[in-house]
């Protein structure tokens, strides 16, 4: 009776894990998607001498803090516990959001998204910690794709409401920092009530690998006395899918920063169409990463090939994206982009990771991890906003873009080859 109790716990915790991350996602991406629609609105504010290349940093100053605190982030994880690093991860988010509301310069919004990037970056390791520790094995890919798919959702909703909000209804650009504070709000509310506390998690842990290494007969090492060894966060296996996810976040982030404004300059797009258009990406993504993540769990010896396809696939569609030569063509490719690209293989990179990464440590494996990736969405903001300003055009940004995830791609594919082969 006490084991079925104790299951049945577990399982709902991990559910209600699911629920809450998915919406920490939301939260999150609704600030990051909110601002690059309305960058002629930003420059207005500004008094009008504002460069691509300045308002493409706003998000790079973002990405800056986000990365600088993915290794730190990680270790605080596995050290003090994850409810302990998401509080005031949180509460530095949330304030650096009014911050930017009240900015009156470029300097003072540049402040504002290094100190957002930094709350945000608590989240990562954090998440996928509890997703890594918490979640069954059979249902880890597909469970990540539903945390991951808040970040559809909430990028959709930060396109389509600033968009529509500002660009069209006329409201200050600054509406949209006060809705990210009062959803911060409510995320901490459900961390503080949700999320477990250290010694709760470890015990929790530590019971459940016991009964793992009973059911399975085999000798267990105690968990406290695994490490991360230098030697395995930085092995060539680990070094190519550090490659291959920071192809895969360049092309996103460059993206997710300049799409709008390239429909809107480059492709005629206007008002909400451009919002809304942009969001076809993250919408599309949804039942791609449900769909693949599915296919990965069910196949769960075939993950590289997965992962390998569609980045290829991805890459075609950007190419076909800024090649398009009309309007219904441009947002096929959008739609099959999102469908294929980041939010659908990253679950299944993440579940990959997670098979080759000791889970005792899985906090700091993790931080590394994302902070080689996101160190793309520093460079590829502020790159493509600058490629803008010397050809007039972003179209080079997403050649670039193209050509890093056939080079990831390769990368990753290359060195598993080599890895099966020996073994």
């Amino acid at each position: 009776m006490e084991e079925k109790a104790t299951t049945s716990t577990t399982f709902a915790y991990w559910k209600k894990i699911v629920i809450l991350l998915c919406l920490g996602w939301v939260t999150i991406w609704i600030y990051r998607s909110a601002l690059s629609p309305v960058y002629p609105q930003i420059r207005e504010s500004l008094g009008g001498n504002v460069s691509d290349t300045a308002l493409g940093s706003i998000s790079s100053f973002y990405f800056l803090g986000y990365v600088i605190m993915q290794i730190p982030a990680g270790f605080l994880v596995d050290k003090i516990g994850k409810k302990k690093v998401l509080l005031p991860g949180f509460i530095v988010f949330g304030l650096a959001a009014l911050l930017i509301s009240q900015a009156s310069s470029i300097a003072v919004i540049y402040a504002g998204s290094l100190l957002a990037g930094l709350g945000c970056g608590s989240f990562y390791g954090s998440a996928y910690s509890l997703t890594s520790q918490n979640i069954p094995k059979d249902k880890k890919s597909f469970s990540t794709a539903i945390v991951n798919s808040g970040s559809a959702v909430g990028s959709g909703l930060g396109l389509i409401l600033s968009s529509y909000l500002v660009a069209q209804k006329g409201l200050p650009w600054q509406t949209m920092m006060y809705i990210t504070a009062f959803m911060v709000v409510c995320m901490l509310v459900a961390f503080t009530v949700i999320v477990r506390n250290h010694k709760d998690d470890m015990r929790a842990l530590q019971i459940a690998e016991e009964a793992e290494a009973k059911a399975e007969k085999v000798e267990s090492e105690p968990v406290t006395k695994q490490k991360v060894s230098f030697s395995k966060l930085f092995s060539l296996k680990m070094i190519s899918v550090y490659i291959l996810y920071f192809a895969t976040c360049y092309g996103y982030y460059m993206t997710v920063t300049w799409l709008p404004n390239f429909l809107g300059t480059e492709r005629g797009f206007q008002g909400a169409a451009i919002g809304f258009s942009a969001s076809l990406v993250a919408f599309a993504s949804i039942p791609g990463a449900l769909f693949f993540s599915r296919l990965a769990d069910k196949f769960m010896h075939r993950k590289v090939q997965f992962i390998i396809v569609l980045e290829v696939l991805a890459a075609l569609m950007l190419l076909f994206t800024v090649q398009a030569t009309n309007a219904t063509f441009l947002l096929i490719a959008l739609i099959l982009y999102g469908f294929l690209g980041k939010l659908a293989v990253e679950p299944i990179i993440i579940a990959w990771l997670g098979e080759n990464a000791p889970q005792i440590g899985i906090g700091t494996t993790l931080g590394v991890f994302n902070f080689f990736g996101m160190m793309s969405s520093v460079i590829a903001p502020a790159l493509t906003g600058g490629i803008s300003d010397v050809t007039g055009s972003k179209v080079m940004g997403f050649y670039i873009a193209v050509i890093l995830l056939v080079v990831g791609a390769v990368a990753f594919m290359l060195v598993n080859i080599k890895n099966k082969a020996k073994a």
